[in-house]
């Protein structure tokens, strides 16, 4: 029983509300939208980080933002999980909707919101002196739970997904910061999946890593996009197009195509898009 009332306690919407499954459905039937901005645009005093974004985000697949530095990317997606409410001066305008409800709509609790769509970032992120274990199941112990059972089944699932248990499952009382700067980033994603996030939001996830770690990340975001929605923030062209099932490329604050990666790799609408992929400026 107290295995059963901490899992739900996990699970947990309010005050934010039920997960709405029926609509959940009839997104998915109706094109499998997960997440959609419609007329997004995020203020930093009188500045504009990004102006008037609508684009949908498919439930079960890789959605890749690209552009030049400073042209909105990561704007854009902390605008996704409301990490943007932290910064002081910021302000954000029109709908991010997740299942059909707007984030931003007064009565949502952006604590749970961060607990559905959870987010990796650029550096690796892991507490270094607390135990990889600890790690993991840092968010969990933040909402109170402490059933045992419970938080060794998170951890052993966690670091499964995130293709780490066999290289630290007999080790997980050692720090985080022991680790490599691939499996800090690997466990980075375990703490963010132990919630059970139905979006992942990453930005630029392996910029700081060498070449193999990159491959086992992109191997690890091929696997998980069966499980979770995902977008990513990256400069590399290449890692976009190998990666991801949409792309979107923004250009001084505006979205200047969305599109199949196929396409926009192979036959963008726009020239602006066609000279930044192909190296012309950026």
């Amino acid at each position: 029983m107290e295995q059963a009332e901490a899992r739900k306690t996990l699970v947990t919407r309010a005050p934010y509300g039920r997960r709405p499954e029926g609509q959940t459905a009839e997104l998915r039937e109706m094109g499998k939208v997960r997440m959609q901005a419609r007329s997004l645009s995020v203020h930093y005093g009188t500045a504009v980080g990004v102006r008037d974004v609508t684009l949908p985000i498919y439930n079960q697949q890789i959605t890749a933002l690209i552009g030049p530095s400073g042209c909105g990317k990561t704007t854009f997606l902390r605008a996704l999980n409301r990490m943007h409410d932290q910064t002081r001066g910021a302000r954000v305008t029109g709908q991010a909707l997740l299942d059909g409800e707007d984030i931003y709509a007064p009565k949502i609790d952006p604590v749970i919101i961060r607990r559905r769509v959870g987010m990796v970032f650029q550096k690796p992120t892991p507490f270094p002196t607390m135990s990889i274990y600890d790690n993991v199941v840092a968010g969990l112990k933040l909402v109170g739970i402490r059933n045992t059972a419970l938080l060794d089944e998170v951890v052993e699932r966690a670091l499964h997904q995130a293709a780490l248990w066999d290289e630290v499952k007999d080790r997980l009382r050692n720090p985080g910061g022991s680790l490599s700067g691939g499996q800090q980033q690997r466990l980075s994603i375990a703490r963010a999946l132990a919630v059970e996030p139905e979006v992942l939001l990453m930005d630029e996830p392996t910029s700081s890593l060498d070449p193999q770690s990159t491959m086992r990340i992109e191997e690890l975001m091929a696997e998980l996009k069966t499980q979770v929605t995902i977008v990513i923030v990256t400069h590399n062209m290449q890692q976009a197009s190998r990666i991801s099932d949409h792309t979107a490329f923004f250009y001084v604050g505006d979205l200047v195509e969305f599109n199949p990666t196929r396409k926009m790799f192979t036959n963008p609408d726009e020239d602006r898009t066609e000279d930044y992929i192909t190296g012309r400026f950026g």
